[in-house]
């Protein structure tokens, strides 16, 4: 659906030589969980995020509403995901972000990267960063860009990792 729309699109093209080089290096595509936690009832970004990055190639893993930080770790460890991908929409963000990078740390899994997009007030961006946050996307981001960015902090992390043998 959402290739059909933007396949002309140099980010899209960027996007997908990313997923190519990510794939060469770490022996699969990259793979995204999308979880709403808390009282956040508002999943249609998080559907159409999903369909998105399914379309540029990313294995997607979507969980389901009002799930806490504990089952959003677990599901992220389950799938073995590279991403998660926090979606808040309901101003609980500087309380589930840590909690839900501190439960992934539990697990021992805390080479799982988590990023967080929504209504997210600039003035918290700084402490979300504190507290474990890879990357911040804001309303009206752009879904080519927000992919270039992760795969690129994905691809670096596997040249880097390579490196040190």
């Amino acid at each position: 659906v959402y290739s059909s729309e933007f396949q002309d699109n140099g980010q899209f093209d960027k996007a997908k030589k990313l997923i190519e080089e990510f794939d060469a290096l770490e022996g699969r595509r990259p793979r995204i969980f999308f979880c709403k936690m808390g009282q956040d009832g508002h999943d249609r970004g998080q559907k159409v995020l999903a369909s998105s990055f399914a379309d540029m190639g990313w294995d997607v893993d979507v969980g389901p509403l009002f799930q806490t930080p504990e089952e959003a770790a677990q599901d992220a460890v389950d799938n073995d995901v590279h991403i998660v991908g926090f979606s808040s929409l309901a101003a609980g963000h500087k309380t589930l972000l840590p909690a839900l990078v501190e439960e992934l740390k539990k697990r021992g899994r805390s080479d799982i990267l988590v990023c967080i997009g929504g209504v997210i007030p600039p003035q918290d961006y700084q402490y979300l960063y504190d507290h474990g946050a890879t990357a911040i996307f804001g309303p009206g981001t752009n879904i080519p860009k927000c992919c270039i960015e992760l795969l690129q902090i994905l691809v670096d992390r596997a040249k880097a990792e390579a490196r040190e043998g």
